[in-house]
């Protein structure tokens, strides 16, 4: 360098303002020695080994070293590990799925401190807590750095916004802005590289070419989030019958590529638009229910042109995967499939493979409109609920139809068993799962139990109380008051369509947006859970654990056997059937009101008022109460008056009448008694419960099927103590001086018939056929008819009907009755052997399993300890791909143990001793509740009892409970005392 160079500041290429002083370089407050006659090239090495050895523990101005941003000083350095590791960079392309909506580990989204951070690899996402424990598991090193922040919109703006309507209009000119943002989004990315934490702001032109491109593809991909989204909501599309020969005008028209020159034909909009394939008209789609939508200029062109060409395309959603597709065609009317649909968009000179989505979709139209919808009931009408917050009081949002799920998991995640599985080895737990750990059954439960337990929901903490607030109160509790809402705290909720998308996978409900049983999903959801904590074995033990605490499923603090005593009327032998069940299930003697006068009274009046109405009394006193005091006129116009005000009185049940209906004894028609050699006569039944379990949870059977065999709600009120004593229902078995049934009814037979003392096969309960008539009458295949016969054990046609409402969905619902060896006389939602033992003898069950590399031994195992289910018999293959061998061995064993005979009196010792056990006083501690006609429509919500307080978890709301419905409860929750 020149001595007039030497003494002029150098503008290096990367950007960094350099100063040349005596022989150094200086750089901020730190020094690098330069000789003075070393080349520019050197210069820039100098700093390049100045960035590297720059720890995070010492700031640099304009260096950033926490990861966040860096000066311009370390982008040389930057750019060279970028590019050394470039070619683990991979570009999405549909259907790939990229989780950019929120961490896998926890609910940090771009909106959350430290923003989110992308694999490029795997295009995962993660937060700052977690990206460097995923850089250590996977090794990569490339990630998406994303950081969102919400800017207050300009005052003037906001006002514009909140301005007096004009018209009656939501959202148009003028009209109500409902919902009108008062922030907009600011985003930040850079490319950041670990373990350095390097960070590169974008957009960089320096960026190698194949890096670039994966950013793009990240960027432009639906998230995985919103794929599950429109999975759940997509119906299954019919082929359109016009596609294969749809008659298409001379192409007088191409289609422009660019999204920005599409309007409408008819009326110049430029939303909504739909290509018709066979005119290439462009017209404005329909209206939404909500008023949102076009104006029908598509549907008008379809009907001008006589009806002739209806297939028409939403333009925006072509992608080279297909498009939205929908048939004007008065017999079709729907959303359809083109399988020509890339020759008809060719005529009007679209390419489908360079097509990218710019529209959403009508499932996602329709995922929009659905989340919008607010109930507007609530169960504690009139009430002042006053919000609360912070761990333990976190809401879970409504997914479209997800509130049976919330309510649910409210109620799991107030056992602590969960939170010292999932939440207390979360560290583990995200430590060892696998790279999909979208599929992570153990990974998503931790996320979630992180969230709802410790109130890690991605957003800020809420507003701390005052330390003389927090300590001013009876128990150490805040007063309601004290509570403030804060818009830092408007997130105290998450989304879990992570968790509901893998725990709902391969159910044909569970996988909807459809509404479901509470219930049901409960059950399903223990299921799920077992299955996944067997597989994952010592992955759930903390380090301090027993091997043996280690083992024992969660499920297990629900699970109790139950006990009938069954006596034939004839022989007088007894038996004492048990099996493993997670619900005490109970019917409503509504013939037990207690408040029948007043009841009565209510039910006398609503019929005076409905003979008033007929003969026209309504009229004549909305006229006017004058000169009709004191008579019959009076009378009849409080009692028409009373019409819409009075509230309605409903039958009160007390609880312990539901349980005496349970424990009562009844009779049995029809029964086979082993005894008299397989011979039907009448029997006794009684129930009991042969274990307690720690949490017990009740069902009150508040649906049933009406006389039309269609769902109803039973409207009946049910109090429901605070405390429970059950020990007087317990079950003790086989008393002294009781003689057991045989084992069978050949051994019995075979010994009076003089015939071959070789045992003969079970003889198996067959099916009435009345009863099989009367179902498939209904509509109903004849081995579902059959089953449902069966495993009532023929009581009737009630009976199997109701048990048809339960079971309809089972995979093995309409397969053939088994073997008579294989198929006990009766099976329950609880007992899965008979479906296991079906299913494994499904030969094509087997195959579809063994076309995976498995053999028939292991396939016929994994159907047999998931229930005959093909799904998740799947899952449980891959899950113990390290220790098959052993899994399937233990699942034989476990065949063979069910399998071998033994008293009534061992085989009730035997399967009571997989339960735990305990004392008989329980608590109740929360319950479920619902508002709707039947299960399958309406709303639950969850009110639980939390440090002395009730609380109500209404989805993503949560406040204070001031008058609990428990009278009204769905189902409860108690805890042993």
């Amino acid at each position: 360098m020149s001595e007039r160079q030497d003494r002029k500041k150098v503008q290096l290429r990367i950007g960094q303002r350099v100063t040349r002083h005596e022989g150094r370089i200086r750089l901020g407050q730190k020094r690098l020695n330069l000789d003075a006659g070393r080349a520019y090239s050197r210069v820039a090495e100098d700093f390049s080994r100045f960035g590297r050895k720059s720890s995070t523990k010492k700031r640099v101005p304009g260096v950033e070293c926490a990861g966040i941003r860096t000066g311009q000083g370390m982008d040389f350095a930057i750019l060279q590990a970028i590019h050394e590791c470039s070619s683990s960079a991979r570009v999405p392309v549909p259907p790939d799925q990229v989780f950019k909506d929120e961490c896998m580990f926890s609910f940090d989204t771009p909106l959350s401190k430290g923003g989110l951070y992308l694999s490029l690899n795997t295009w995962q996402g993660f937060g700052k807590d977690y990206v460097s424990l995923d850089h250590t598991r996977t090794g990569n090193r490339l990630y998406l750095h994303e950081v969102w922040k919400k800017v207050p919109l300009p005052q003037e703006q906001q006002e514009a916004q909140e301005a007096k309507p004009e018209r009656m209009a939501l959202g148009g000119g003028g009209g109500f802005q409902v919902g009108a943002p008062k922030h907009k989004i600011e985003e930040e990315r850079a490319i950041v590289v670990l373990p350095e934490m390097w960070s590169l702001a974008l957009p960089n032109a320096a960026l190698p070419e194949q890096v670039s491109a994966a950013v793009a593809g990240i960027l432009a991909a639906d998230s995985a989030n919103l794929q599950d989204e429109v999975a759940e909501w997509e119906e299954e599309r019919r082929v359109s019958k016009y596609a294969a020969g749809l008659e298409q005008q001379p192409a007088h028209r191409l289609i422009p590529s660019n999204p920005a020159e599409w309007r409408c034909d008819e009326t110049g909009v430029t939303e909504n638009l739909w290509l018709n394939l066979g005119t290439g008209h462009i017209g404005s789609g329909r209206q939404n229910w909500d008023g949102s939508g076009g104006n029908g200029a598509a549907m008008r062109h379809f009907e001008a042109k006589g009806s002739k060409y209806p297939l028409v395309v939403k333009l925006g959603t072509i992608t080279p995967t297909g498009a939205d597709v929908f048939s004007y065609a008065t017999d079709e009317n729907d959303m359809v499939t083109d399988p020509k649909l890339a020759e008809h968009l060719q005529h009007w000179g679209i390419n489908m493979v360079g097509m990218q989505k710019t529209e959403k979709t009508m499932t996602e139209l329709q995922i929009d409109l659905n989340m919008s919808f607010e109930f507007d009931r609530i169960t504690e009408k009139g009430a002042q609920l006053h919000p609360i917050s912070g761990p333990g009081y976190v809401g879970l949002k409504n997914l479209g139809n997800s509130c049976y799920m919330n309510s649910v998991l409210q109620l799991l995640w107030t056992v602590p068993a969960m939170s010292e599985r999932y939440v207390n080895n979360a560290a583990s737990i995200f430590a060892t799962a696998p790279a999909s750990t979208q599929s992570d059954f153990c990974a998503q439960m931790s996320k979630l139990g992180m969230a709802m337990v410790m109130g890690r929901t991605g957003a800020p903490p809420p507003q701390a109380l005052s330390s003389a607030a927090a300590t001013s109160h009876e128990n150490g509790h805040p007063s309601p008051m004290d509570i403030q809402e804060d818009p830092a705290t408007e997130e105290n909720s998450v989304r879990p369509q992570r968790f509901k998308s893998l725990v709902g996978r391969g159910h044909p409900e569970f996988s909807s947006a459809r509404q479901q049983d509470a219930e049901e999903y409960f059950q399903h959801m223990l299921e799920v859970m077992t299955r996944a904590e067997r597989a994952a074995g010592v992955r759930l033990s903390s380090s301090d654990a027993s091997n043996g605490a280690s083992a024992e499923p969660t499920a297990r603090a629900f699970q109790w056997q139950s006990e009938d005593r069954i006596q034939c009327s004839q022989s007088g032998c007894v038996s004492y059937p048990t099996a493993t069940t997670s619900t005490l299930s109970l019917t409503i003697p509504v013939e037990s009101a207690t408040n029948k006068a007043e009841l009565n009274a209510f039910k006398e009046r609503e019929s005076k008022r409905a003979r008033l109405k007929e003969a026209g009394a309504s009229a004549y006193i909305s006229g006017g109460s004058e000169g009709a005091s004191g008579g019959a006129a009076s009378q009849a116009s409080q009692a028409v008056t009373r019409d819409s005000g009075e509230d309605p009185v409903l039958p009160r049940v007390p609880f312990q009448a539901c349980l005496d209906q349970w424990a009562a004894e009844t009779s049995m028609e029809g029964y086979a008694s082993a005894a008299l050699g397989g011979q039907r006569t009448q029997a006794t039944k009684r129930s009991r419960l042969r274990t307690l379990p720690d949490y017990l949870i009740v069902q009150l059977r508040r649906y049933y099927v009406a006389k039309d065999w269609t769902p109803k709600k039973l409207e009946v009120l049910v109090d429901v103590p605070d405390q429970l004593d059950l020990e007087h229902l317990r079950g003790h078995g086989p008393q002294p001086g009781e003689e057991l049934q045989p084992e069978d009814a050949s051994s019995n037979a075979a010994g009076t018939s003089g015939g071959s003392s070789t045992p003969a096969a079970p003889q198996q309960l067959q099916p009435d056929e009345g009863i099989v008539a009367q179902l498939i009458s209904m509509g109903f295949a004849q081995n579902g008819a059959q089953r449902a016969a069966v495993a009532t054990k023929n009581a009737g046609a009630e009976a199997a009907m109701d048990w048809v409402l339960q079971h309809m969905e089972d995979p093995d619902f309409n397969d053939p009755l088994s073997d008579p060896a294989a198929t006990p006389a009766a099976q329950g939602p609880s007992a899965p052997a008979a479906g296991a033992a079906s299913a494994a003898a499904n030969p094509e069950s087997v195959a579809m399993l063994t076309s995976f590399g498995f053999n028939d031994v292991q396939a016929s195992a994994a159907l047999q300890a998931c229930s005959g289910s093909l799904d998740r018999a799947g899952d449980w293959l891959f899950s113990h791909t390290d220790d098959l061998d052993a899994a399937v061995a233990n699942v034989l064993s476990q065949q063979q143990a069910a399998s071998a005979p033994s008293s009534s009196a061992d085989a009730s010792a035997g399967s009571a001793s997989s339960c735990k056990d305990g004392p008989g006083k329980y608590e109740l501690v929360g319950f479920v509740s619902h508002m709707g006609s039947n299960t399958a429509c309406g709303h639950y919500v969850a009110h639980i009892k939390k440090a002395g307080r009730w609380v109500i978890f209404n989805d993503d709301k949560v406040a204070l409970s001031e008058h609990p419905p428990r009278d009204l409860g769905y189902m409860y929750m108690f805890k042993r005392l």
